[in-house]
């Protein structure tokens, strides 16, 4: 029973509080305008975060939680699945991480899409960007607050759905009128081979332990002999390749990257502060299973550090500012997958949280500078003809912190948060990991060491290319600051990237005494000055050697080759990331294309399906031709055929 006071009883409204601002402006949102459509979904969003604020209050006072059920949905013989909403402290802190961070990119988006369907040249998208906006956050909610698997599977392809529809959302554009499609059918097509890791492992769930409620898989598992633990080995692993997919680990993160197709403030919520987290909340919840299985736990581990490092180095040579952005958020994921892998829940959990905001910053920080950059083409060619100019490509900036300065202090600020700069958030949450992963594992903890490098490195590398020295080109040298509703935004998140660390702050330890009354943690995961010193040396060595190779000299134009330039085929592997999509098509794509088009549509469709379906009409046409015969128009054989009949008929009774 909920404790007096609580407001437990409001859980359902996380949920619909954003489907009721979906459905008015699929009814009245063009009536509304565009700005009014987004206020109504910002709103809605903004709404949900309340509600979710009153059930951490609600938590404090009643730790332990409550499931609150709002329908029966399934009841197939001992299979009964509810829809009912588990609020824990686990649950809770997505709630805030996802409405929160989702609420500012929902207002920092009227702004932006207010730009960008004008640019596009199809204004009349505004409202359905809301729409698939707020859909999004139905969904993300569905999931981190279910309370048994199949709900969270619900969820899981929801924003899966969204995703798809996001990084489509101009269809019609990129490269030669398709790319963008391209791009959504890549991610959707990917995450349903994760999918399949996730179905797996509920199947082996239900026939193992009967139910899909996390409590009761929980018990029973713990419950199970030594035998069982194959089965447990099997399952968790299965969870993996789910997450692989959602979360954009090794082998299957190679849908991230293009999934910047879609509009900037997609890339942000969807791509790099919710949704691609939800494989890291998955593992959090299933903690149970992954401690019976440590087996599942190291391979856990090794594939978010080998994560980690891979899509750093690819980072290292992109200069898509987006691009750089995408391989960073796999980079990080890969530091959190590595966290909750090894049973340090709490530091990848704090890692989540600062990640979301520092992340979400960088990236609408990237969308106002690709808007002021914009804006500087539009003034370029009123002023003087010319070629258009790539507004992500960083060789073609330069100079932008005096051209943008709110812009470059709020990216800064995330930079360094990224980077792992004291007293910046990211700094706490990554020694966290650091921390918990050197007790472990030394080689994993030199590989994560190495992605920090890597990490502070592209980051300084991006700073000096986008901000440092002077513009490159005509349009970076009429670039314009964006208006409040772009910039406010940037800085609360810019705020809560520098104050983020003080959620699990060393010696106060909140966020690891929240998570307790959830998770079964273990030990306390201590501070450790010496991995956090290392850690800070090893970030300050990565910006100032990117200082030293993009700050003291000017890149000059865009066709000056890059400083990387001279590490030859090296710095070819990293501009061309590792060659892994052209591996994927010579492997996986190029084969299925040919089975495809030579096994299934020239010799199984046209030869075996089409040839049975032309026999047969040249069977009934021969048949019908044989037949026809038979009637010739003459009344004269009719009579005959008749009078045969009667004879055959007699003589049947005669000699019976």
């Amino acid at each position: 029973m909920p404790v007096s006071g609580t407001f437990f009883y409001l859980a359902p409204w996380v949920i619909f509080l954003p489907a009721l601002g979906l459905v008015v402006n699929l009814l009245i949102g063009k009536r509304l305008g565009n700005h009014g459509a987004g206020i109504v979904a910002s709103l809605a969003t903004g709404s949900a975060f309340c509600v979710a604020l009153l059930l951490a209050f609600s938590l404090v006072r009643q730790p332990d939680g409550e499931i609150f059920k709002i329908a029966e949905w399934l009841s197939i013989g001992t299979l009964k699945v509810d829809w009912a909403l588990k609020v824990d402290t686990l649950s809770a802190t997505m709630m805030l991480v996802v409405a929160g961070v989702g609420t500012l990119i929902h207002i920092y988006a009227i702004g932006y899409m207010q730009k960008d369907v004008h640019h596009n040249g199809d204004p009349e998208r505004f409202t359905r960007f809301f729409v698939y906006f707020n859909l999004f956050i139905v969904a993300m909610m569905t999931l981190v607050t279910a309370n048994n698997y199949l709900m969270l599977f619900v969820g899981w392809e929801g924003v899966g759905l969204c995703s798809y529809l996001l990084i489509g959302f101009w269809f019609e554009k990129g490269a030669q009128g398709t790319g963008n499609a391209k791009a959504a059918k890549k991610a959707f097509i990917v995450n349903r081979v994760g999918d399949f890791g996730l179905l797996m492992a509920m199947f082996l769930i239900f026939w193992n332990f009967g139910t899909f409620e996390f409590r009761g898989v929980f018990d029973a598992a713990k419950a199970m002999p030594t035998a069982g633990n194959g089965v447990i080995l099997l399952i968790t692993l299965f969870m993996l390749l789910g997450v692989t997919g959602k979360s954009a680990q090794l082998p299957l993160f190679v849908w991230l990257p293009d999934a910047m197709a879609g509009p900037t403030p997609v890339s942000a919520l969807i791509h790099a502060a919710t949704m691609v987290t939800a494989g890291v909340y998955l593992m959090a919840r299933s903690l149970p299973l992954f401690v019976l299985a440590p087996a599942a736990q190291s391979v856990v581990m090794w594939v978010g550090a080998l994560t980690a490092l891979f899509a750093a180095t690819i980072a290292v040579g992109q200069y898509d500012i987006k691009k750089v952005l995408a391989y960073s958020t796999i980079s990080q994921l890969g530091f959190m997958v590595a966290a909750v892998g090894m049973g340090a829940v709490t530091a990848g959990m704090f890692h989540l949280i600062t990640h979301a905001f520092f992340k979400a910053l960088l990236f609408l920080s990237a969308g106002s500078v690709i808007l002021g950059m914009e804006s500087g083409e539009e003034g370029h060619h009123k002023g003087e003809p010319g070629e258009a100019v790539d507004p992500q490509d960083m060789r073609n900036m330069g100079g932008l912190q005096r051209r943008m300065p709110v812009t470059f202090w709020v990216y800064l600020t995330g930079a360094l948060a990224l980077s792992g700069i004291a007293p910046l958030s990211g700094f706490f949450s990554k020694d966290e990991i650091l921390t918990s992963v050197g007790q472990q594992s030394l080689p994993v903890f030199i590989i994560l060491l190495a992605a920090a490098f890597l990490t502070a490195f592209y980051m300084g590398r991006q700073l000096l290319m986008v901000f440092g020295g002077r513009a490159r080109t005509h349009v970076a040298e009429q670039a314009k600051e964006n208006s409040p509703i772009i910039t406010v935004p940037l800085v609360i998140l810019a705020v809560l990237s520098i104050l983020g660390g003080l959620i699990n702050f060393p010696g106060l330890n909140w966020l690891e005494t929240w998570l307790e009354h959830t998770l079964e943690l273990g030990k306390p995961e201590a501070f450790s000055i010496l991995t956090a010193g290392i850690s800070l040396v090893i970030a300050l060595t990565g910006l100032f050697a990117a200082w030293l190779l993009y700050g003291r000299r000017s890149l000059g134009s865009p066709e000056r080759p890059d400083p990387l330039t001279p590490m030859g085929w090296l710095y070819k592997a990293l501009e061309h990331k590792w060659w892994v999509d052209e591996v994927y098509q010579f492997v996986l794509v190029q084969p299925y294309r040919y089975i495809a088009r030579e096994v299934m549509a020239t010799w199984s469709d046209q030869e075996i399906i089409d040839g049975v379906a032309n026999d047969l009409g040249n069977i009934t046409s021969a048949l019908s031709q044989g037949w026809s015969a038979l009637q010739n128009g003459l009344v004269r054989s009719y009579a005959l055929m008749m009078l045969l009949g009667v004879v055959a008929i007699l003589a049947y009774l005669l000699f019976r």
